[in-house]
C-alpha cells in the first residue's frame, strides 16, 4: 500500500478497533490499492468530480464538509449578559455534553459503524483537545451550557447542552468565542461544518461567516 497516498488515522483506529485510512489522492492507483487491506477508508473528493471510480470500488458517500469563514470586519456582534465564555472548565463536564451530541458527523452517517464507537470518537477528540489546552467552556447564567475547542483560529468542535438547545443562546456563545479569537490577533476564523446541518449553517450565516471549500466524504470498509 503507498503510504504516501493512503495515510493511517490512528485516532479513528482507536476509535473504532478496526484499521483506519485516509486516502488523499482520487486517483484508480489508490482505490484499487485499498482492496487489499482491511480496514475502514475515508477519502474526500470535490463534489463536482466524476464518481464512477468510487461507486466501482465499492465506496459510499456518508457526508458534505463546509467550511465556514469569517474575517474580523465581517463579524456580526452579538452581547448576552448571562453569557459566560472560560478556559476554566473541568474535563469531565464537557464530556457530559459531548456524549451523544454530534448526528450529523460522517462516522454517525456510516451504516457500517456502531453509533456508540462513533461518540467514543469525539469523546477522545474532545480529550485530546482539553489536554492540550484549546477548549473554551461556555457558560449560561454561571452554569456549563456547552463547548467550542479550537486549533489555533479553526473551531474544532463545539456542542451546546441539550437542554439548552434551540433557544437562540448558540450566537452569544459562538460570538463571544469569536471575539476572544480575534482579540488573540486572529485575522480569519474557520470551521468545518456538515452540509446537512442546517442549525449550525444557519449560526455561522447570522454570524457573518460564509463557506468554501465544499467537500464530498465517501467511506468504504474493506473486510
Amino acid at each position: 500500500m503507498n503510504r504516501a497516498t493512503i495515510k493511517e488515522t490512528p485516532w479513528d483506529a482507536a476509535a473504532f478497533g478496526m484499521p483506519t485510512y485516509e486516502i488523499t489522492e482520487y486517483t484508480q492507483a489508490a482505490l484499487q490499492a485499498a482492496q487489499s487491506v482491511p480496514g475502514h477508508y475515508t477519502i474526500k473528493v470535490d463534489p463536482l468530480a466524476n464518481k464512477r471510480l468510487l461507486h466501482e470500488h465499492d465506496f459510499y458517500y456518508c457526508d458534505t464538509l463546509l467550511e465556514p469563514h469569517c474575517g474580523k470586519a465581517n463579524l456580526r456582534h452579538f452581547a448576552h449578559d448571562e453569557v459566560t465564555v472560560t478556559r476554566d472548565i473541568s474535563l469531565e463536564t464537557l464530556l457530559a455534553i459531548c456524549h451523544g451530541a454530534f448526528t450529523h458527523g460522517r462516522f454517525h452517517r456510516d451504516f457500517n459503524l456502531p453509533r456508540t464507537q462513533a461518540d467514543l470518537r469525539y469523546d477522545s477528540w474532545l480529550k485530546q483537545l482539553h489536554g492540550e489546552g484549546k477548549v473554551y467552556g461556555l457558560l449560561f447564567r454561571n452554569k456549563p451550557a456547552g463547548f467550542i475547542a479550537c486549533n489555533g483560529a479553526h473551531l474544532a468542535l463545539h456542542a451546546i447542552a441539550e437542554d439548552l438547545r434551540g433557544q437562540g443562546l448558540a450566537k452569544y456563545f459562538w460570538g463571544a468565542a469569536c471575539e476572544k479569537l480575534f482579540a488573540a490577533g486572529h485575522e480569519e476564523i474557520t470551521s468545518s461544518i456538515s452540509a446537512a446541518n442546517i442549525a449550525a449553517l444557519n449560526l455561522y450565516a447570522a454570524l457573518g461567516f460564509k463557506f468554501r471549500k465544499p467537500l464530498d466524504i465517501y467511506h468504504r470498509l474493506v473486510t
